[in-house]
């Protein structure tokens, strides 16, 4: 009904400004008309600003315009009345009846309720978590696997064709460093110690693949620990943290992986590709437990194996946006807003990571979406200005791409910063946040702030039973509608006659019946401003207010048609409760 009052109302004051705007020009420039929620109450229930706006072209008062447009407003059967306030808002006070058809809009609709058609079918991609597959996800992957898993399913009620995407990153250097981490644990298994890099992945789960490795292939893999270490570079004294030592490091790490192709020769493809499968896939599982699921694994390799990388930097060489340097070709990113330039190929031949994602991008292109989302951790913010630098130097509509930044969540326990590692120091992983606060209170709690907010995530809030749990508050309100319909009988079911709803006269019912209204512009505004958020504050608001009018009022009352009302008023909410819920992938208990 939200919106359809906001269309009579829009008619209304294009009636009334017909008979106060002079004929001519003016007539055909009119702003658009638009109606908002005020902030507070007393304000009425729409507030409009056509008279400030058109103040200056009219040269007059806005109060005075305001009261002008007033005059000339047609009755209507939804309006209670109309003031003016401030410096001219003209402020709508809607008739209850009106605010209660929101109830009877809600029960028709059901589970559409609040679904839209702003996205008109047009095709968005929204990429999301795309970590690495070089170990378990931890939860700074978990919020950005909830934000873009909420927002991917907001997107899609809000009438877009969303496609759910994860890049995966099985090319380059972070690959062979988990390929040969895990080779050298598998070495020791078998009895060939190599000292083991400080800089390669030091995780259990390297040593668990190690041993599954060893298990399932026996000695297969095993090479000397000699031969894998004669004539490496020399590793620094362990101590030693300056850059010349750092870099000593890396090239020790680089050499190992060198020696790992070599010694192996086709064999590394199997210990690469056992590696990465083993954590790909317990990313999958790991993300299928969280209720995330993707559309599309979309793999970087493919990028190299098409010849895409190799074409797209031709494309920016024949461009005259790429020049040669010490060796290395570079982009001229600082021809389009980056700090500096950015090498897309290095001296030895291989492409950056950079390039593969200039190519990444354009392979989105053209693959012809309408709107592409990328959802990336906030560390990220300095990668835009290259990225919307290389699709301008491509000739693509940078205005097409959305980068949504999602900022780290902090864990807090007994009211102190939790460690976010583990003794290994890794850091805690999504599965063991799970684990001890379950699915719900992740996915509730991780979106409860806008997504480029810092976020300080409350274990033992997280676990409580509590109003003060936002998501448990929300599942508590549903729960309870749910007992009180499961008792019901045939004669109190939740049918909204017109009849029945007109008994809901109590300021408490007609303000849960005008929250229910509301619940479609929020799916509007909420898609369009790529907030899931919102669909969190609105639904705690929601809950709210029904446990208020619960505790304040009985709804189980002795008058038949009374107690059928207010259950009809219940099962309105409980519904949006669960639209709104089910975009956000918590579950709606029926008892707790």
């Amino acid at each position: 009904m939200s919106q359809d009052i906001k269309l009579h109302l829009a008619d209304l004051l294009r009636t009334a400004l017909a008979s106060v705007v002079p004929a001519g020009d003016e007539a055909t420039s009119l702003p658009a008309i638009t109606l908002e929620r005020p902030k507070q109450a007393s304000h009425g229930d729409f507030a409009c600003n056509i008279a400030m706006q058109l103040a200056r072209t009219l040269k007059r008062n806005p109060r005075e315009l305001a009261q002008l447009i007033l005059g000339e407003l047609p009755p209507s059967p939804y309006v209670a009345s109309v003031d003016i306030a401030g410096a001219g808002f003209i402020n709508f006070h809607l008739q209850p009846a009106a605010k209660l058809d929101a109830v009877a809009a809600v029960l028709r609709a059901g589970d559409a309720y609040g679904r839209s058609t702003a996205g008109a079918g047009r095709r968005v991609q929204v990429e999301f978590v795309s970590a690495n597959p070089t170990g378990p996800l931890h939860v700074g992957h978990g919020r950005g696997a909830a934000y873009g898993a909420s927002l991917a399913s907001l997107l899609a009620f809000a009438g877009w064709d969303v496609t759910r995407e994860y890049y995966v990153n099985d090319a380059g250097r972070q690959m062979d460093i988990l390929g040969v981490s895990t080779w050298l644990r598998y070495l020791d298994r078998a009895g060939e110690h190599v000292a083991f890099p400080g800089n390669a992945y030091q995780g259990d789960y390297v040593r668990e693949m190690a041993a599954q490795l060893h298990a399932t292939q026996g000695a297969r893999f095993v090479r000397p620990a000699a031969s894998v270490v004669a004539g490496l570079p020399a590793m620094p004294d362990a101590e030693r943290s300056d850059d010349e030592a750092k870099q000593q490091r890396e090239l020790h790490l680089d050499g190992l992986i060198d020696r790992a192709k070599t010694l192996l020769g086709d064999d590394w493809a199997f210990v690469h590709g056992f590696a990465l499968n083993e954590q790909l896939n317990d990313c999958r599982d790991d993300l299928e437990g969280f209720a995330v699921h993707f559309d599309v694994w979309f793999s970087e390799k493919s990028l190299f194996d098409t010849g895409l990388v190799a074409r797209c930097i031709d494309k920016l060489e024949k461009a005259g946006h790429l020049y040669t340097q010490n060796g290395a070709r570079w982009f001229r990113s600082t021809a389009f807003g980056d700090e500096k330039d950015r090498v897309v190929q290095r001296e030895n031949g291989l492409y950056t990571y950079f390039a593969s994602d200039i190519a990444y991008h354009l392979n989105k292109y053209e693959r012809g979406f309408d709107r592409i989302i990328n959802v990336w951790g906030a560390d990220h913010h300095g990668y835009i200005p290259r990225v919307k630098g290389a699709l301008d130097a491509l000739g693509l509509d940078r205005a097409r791409l959305d980068v949504a930044l999602v900022q780290f969540a902090v864990l807090y326990r007994n009211g102190q910063k939790a460690s976010m590692s583990t003794r290994s120091g890794e850091f805690v992983t999504l599965r063991e946040l799970r684990g001890e606060v379950g699915n719900d209170a992740c996915r509730f709690f991780y979106v409860l702030r806008k997504s480029d907010q810092h976020l300080d995530f409350d274990l033992d809030l997280a676990k409580s039973q509590s109003s003060d749990n936002p998501v448990y508050y929300v599942q508590y309100a549903h729960a309870r509608i749910a007992s009180l319909l499961a008792q019901s009988t045939d004669a109190a079911l939740p049918v909204p006659t017109a009849a029945r709803l007109a008994l809901l006269s109590g300021a408490r019912e007609v303000a849960l019946a005008a929250r229910l209204g509301e619940f479609p512009e929020v799916i509007d505004a909420a898609a369009a401003e790529l907030a899931p958020h919102a669909i969190a504050f609105y639904l705690r608001d929601l809950a709210a207010e029904f446990h208020s009018y619960y505790n304040a009022e009985r709804m189980r009352v002795d008058d038949a048609e009374l107690c059928a009302a207010r259950l009809t008023l219940a099962a309105a909410v409980a519904q949006v409760i669960r639209n709104g819920l089910g975009l956000l992938g918590v579950s709606c208990p029926q008892s707790m």
